[in-house]
């Protein structure tokens, strides 16, 4: 019997949370958002038979739901996650996981009260490359991963000034909590060592410029909040004896945006890359995959083809939830994995705060 989804939150990411259910075999039951015209909106075009401004209603009415999907501001994330679970069930919440890793902390111990699912958007691990770059390191072709750097860098990208992506309070933090992706493909990569310390620096020399804003349409909040970094810089060490850097940003002197992971393991490296447009995914537009060995005393790249996949993973990573709750797929990612990267996010704010390395215990 196909599984039944309610989905909170009618903002831009409805459309692949919705592509990626109906994938999997689900059922769209429901959409639900504070702002009622948007959820009728959104009903009326995706055929969702029912619509709701209050998710405990939604819940409480709608008994025979089997999972929900949260797509909303970063501080609901943690309250509505907790109320689904606890009301039995499964659920599957876009990035970050919270706004820290204590409220993280939270939502995985509910999920194992529950005995329900809980996973997150971390959408670049179902990208095609993603999954044909583990394969490799699945078969042993790579080794352990000694290092590894993580970039999502952004020129012009600033979300807007004043709403909630640059209200702390809000948010969590600014493009390092909102542009997580490739430190945690990184930490896929790795199999998510145990982190022991973090040295890191933020900057925030551009985020009241509005000249590096982004081409988004986000409005202004002309009283609003703007109290987030636009650039974060930090080195991770692992119990393992493994490494990593990253370098995040919305706002900072790059050539255009790069999101990428690079990685040298004891037999081979690789990378995944894509260099965006002068204007999004125009024609200018990069994807790299490739694998670095030595065969024969030869250094060989090896560049790995697969399918155009312009999303970046965002519908086939919901098709993976629904695979997971159906028993039909393993799931892409965990509450202790989310919990882990949560916990290096701290430490990097702490870290830049106070100019000191971080213990993460």
């Amino acid at each position: 019997m196909s599984k039944k989804i309610g989905i909170i939150g009618a903002g831009g990411m409805l459309e692949y949370h919705a592509a990626g259910f109906c994938a999997g075999g689900a059922d769209l039951l429901a959409i639900c958002d504070m702002n009622e015209k948007a959820a009728q909106k959104a009903a009326k075009e995706l055929g969702i038979p029912h619509v709701f401004s209050d998710s405990a209603k939604m819940l409480s009415e709608l008994t025979d739901l089997d999972a929900i999907s949260i797509i909303t501001p970063n501080r609901t994330h943690r309250p509505l996650a907790i109320q689904a679970l606890e009301a039995g069930k499964h659920v599957f919440c876009e990035k970050p996981p919270a706004l820290n890793a204590p409220e993280v902390n939270e939502m995985k111990q509910a999920a194992e009260q529950s005995a329900k699912t809980l996973m997150f958007n971390f959408n670049n691990r179902a990208r095609p490359e993603s999954y044909a770059l583990r394969k490799y390191i699945e078969a042993g072709e790579v080794g352990q991963i000694n290092s590894a750097q993580a970039k999502w860098i952004r020129r012009t990208g600033i979300p807007g000034f004043g709403g909630w992506f640059t209200n702390k309070e809000m948010s969590g933090g600014g493009p390092l909590i909102d542009l997580l992706h490739m430190v945690d493909l990184a930490l896929y990569y790795m199999d998510y060592p145990n982190p022991s310390h973090v040295l890191a620096q933020t900057f925030n020399d551009f985020i009241e410029n509005k000249d590096f804003k982004g081409p988004w349409g986000i409005p202004d909040v002309a009283d609003g909040v703007t109290d987030v970094e636009s650039a974060a810089h930090g080195f991770v060490s692992f119990d393992t004896g493994q490494v990593l850097s990253f370098q995040i940003s919305w706002a900072e002197m790059n050539k255009r945006e790069e999101v990428s992971v690079t990685f040298q393991g004891k037999r081979a490296g690789g990378m995944i890359r894509r260099l965006f447009g002068s204007d999004g995914l125009d024609e200018t537009a990069l994807d790299d995959c490739e694998l670095y060995v030595q065969e024969h005393g030869r250094s060989v790249n090896r560049s790995i083809i697969t399918e155009e996949n312009e999303d970046m993973g965002r519908i086939r990573s919901a098709e993976n939830f629904v695979r997971t709750i159906d028993g039909d797929e393993a799931p892409l990612n965990s509450p202790a994995q989310a919990l882990a990267l949560m916990k290096i996010i701290d430490a990097t704010y702490e870290s830049a705060k106070s100019g000191k390395p971080v213990t993460i215990s």
